[in-house]
């Protein structure tokens, strides 16, 4: 079979890995999330991981959410031209739902075998004034960034998509190993093999099942 040459494209699949914020996660998938942090704490990210959070109205681990809105209010103190929003893939494992005050797990659900707690959206917690959905992963690891949904300024967008290629490039293959049977381009479930190549234009490593790719050469 010969190779093909890429150049870029774009596709969306209809795929239950996004949901919307109104709908309850399945225990062991993988979902597209949002994390709103600083500038310089989004390098910091990008570049070393997430790390876990010593308390939370969840208790301890990475605050994040399915609703975008929900993310570019955080952090909730800084200016607009220091909040970026990170797009992930979460491993959620098992998820346990927390929708009431006092809820007997709120902050030890992760003791009790839970991987991820989740506050579904207008459940009238007076802990989520905004009503808007908002999960807690325990383990980081768990956690992957794959795309810069918004940035203050052009320039902080193209660095911080930069540096995030640039971590890809040096994670390489072993990455592979982070989540056993999933392609680690596309974020798709290996079953099928898939067919990986390189863009005949920038050269960059790219699964003809992934989403999105622009051709940094050529786009």
């Amino acid at each position: 079979m010969s190779s093909i040459t890429f150049f870029g494209w774009s596709v969306d699949y209809d795929e239950d890995r996004h949901l919307r914020a109104e709908q309850e996660p399945k225990s062991g998938k993988r979902y597209t999330m949002y994390h709103g942090t600083k500038v310089q704490t989004a390098r910091s990210i990008i570049q070393n991981g997430f790390q876990q959070s010593a308390d939370g109205m969840l208790g301890p681990g990475v605050y994040v959410s399915r609703n975008q809105k929900k993310a570019e209010r955080y952090p909730l103190n800084s200016p607009v031209t220091d909040r970026v929003v990170l797009k992930l893939s979460v491993d959620c494992g098992k998820v346990k739902r927390i929708d009431k005050d006092n809820h007997p797990l709120q902050k030890t659900w992760h003791s009790q075998g839970y991987d991820t707690a989740w506050v579904p959206p207008k459940c009238g917690m007076k802990a989520v004034p905004s009503g808007l959905e908002e999960d807690c992963v325990w383990d980081p690891n768990r956690i992957e960034v794959v795309d810069i949904a918004l940035a203050p300024s052009t320039t902080i967008l193209a660095d911080l998509k930069q540096l995030l290629a640039q971590s890809h490039r040096q994670q390489g293959p072993a990455a592979s190993s982070a989540t056993p049977g999933t392609c680690q381009l596309c974020k798709w479930k290996i079953v099928p093999a898939h067919s990986i190549q390189t863009c005949w234009g920038c050269g960059e490593t790219v699964c003809t099942l992934m989403t999105q790719h622009k051709c940094k050469h050529w786009g």
